[in-house]
């Protein structure tokens, strides 16, 4: 491994704490838990997965799934009634960077060079494409992990799973647009700076025609 891809690599895992450490943020400190009348349990309004989002953005979405699902599945841990959901958390978590990032860089192209416009429609797009997959699989994978992991009566399962349905689909919006503001306010900033991710091929490497419209 040279001195450049083993920097790059570095900067990689730097970028991986980080986005891991907000999505934990975004989840501990800012948070409205939601209680489930006589079962113990409960779900919340948070913007975690705002920072998995943006992870699966700038670091592709491998990585950005692994920070952000080590994030969330930390702050579970961390609660005394999330906890036995942190294995459950950390594979939607995954999933959420897996979709984002496979739409945004493998589909759209996401950080070849383009106009903002550009940037903000795929931004959205992309972040659309991995929490609306959130807003199915977290309360139908949340019901049968409750049921057959847990133990949990289908009675319980059952309430948890309509009230995580609402929160899920409120939290999807709520990240959908931070993700793309943040997305696109940050993104230019780094270009600048040498920090950014360039993480499909150049024109020169693809001998494909760039997109770098300034149209705005």
């Amino acid at each position: 491994m040279d001195r450049r891809s083993t920097e790059e690599h570095i900067k990689r895992l730097v970028y991986a704490a980080l986005f891991a450490a907000l999505a934990f943020v975004g989840f501990q400190f800012f948070k409205i838990d939601i209680y489930i009348p006589g079962s113990g349990d409960k779900t919340a309004f948070h913007f975690g997965n705002t920072f998995v989002v943006l992870a699966a953005f700038f670091l592709g979405g491998l990585w950005g799934g692994i920070a952000g699902g080590i994030g969330l599945a930390f702050a579970d841990i961390l609660d005394p009634v999330y906890i036995t959901g942190a294995p459950k958390t950390f594979i939607l978590k995954l999933f959420i960077g897996l979709i984002a990032g496979a739409v945004a860089h493998y589909a759209l192209h996401i950080s070849r060079p383009q106009s903002t416009k550009k940037i903000l429609w795929k931004s959205a797009v992309a972040a659309s494409a991995g929490l609306v997959f959130n807003i199915v699989a977290d309360p139908l994978f949340g019901y049968f992990y409750k049921v057959y992991v847990l133990g949990q009566t289908q009675d319980f399962a059952v309430a948890l799973t309509k009230m995580s349905a609402v929160t899920t689909s409120v939290n999807a919006v709520i990240s959908i647009i931070m993700s793309v503001i943040i997305y696109t306010a940050l993104r230019p900033l780094l270009e600048k700076s040498g920090l950014f991710f360039r993480l499909e091929k150049d024109v020169k490497e693809s001998g494909q025609k760039a997109d770098i419209s300034v149209e705005r």
